[in-house]
């Protein structure tokens, strides 16, 4: 059996890129995430969408604490699936598309 790095970073984190996803509100983060412009209000200090959205707007139209989608945004992050940029005090998230696209390759590939 040959074991390539794609079949060795998806065994490793295929099934906890899994448990994450098996939650509703981190999908809709997800989702919300893939068209910020569309799910957001304006960032009135970056005045862009390039970095990402602010956990403050995340955890508004969430309706869950900020200390909550902190934690889920951290949990994504460690999985691969979101990149964070700080801004001063502020963390912004966004995609990681080709880290979404392994996994699906991956589930496609192999299940």
């Amino acid at each position: 059996m040959i074991i390539t790095e794609m079949s060795v970073y998806c065994s490793m984190d295929i099934v906890e890129i899994s448990k994450i996803l098996s939650n509703e509100l981190r999908v809709n983060i997800l989702h919300w995430l893939k068209d910020p412009e569309a799910n957001f209000p304006p960032h009135t200090d970056l005045k862009h969408f390039n970095d990402g959205v602010c956990v403050q707007y995340i955890g508004t139209k969430a309706g869950i604490a900020q200390s909550t989608v902190s934690q889920y945004l951290s949990w994504m992050q460690k999985a691969g699936l979101v990149i964070a940029t700080r801004h001063g005090k502020w963390t912004y998230y966004r995609r990681n598309e080709e880290a979404i696209a392994k996994y699906i390759k991956h589930l496609s590939n192999n299940l």
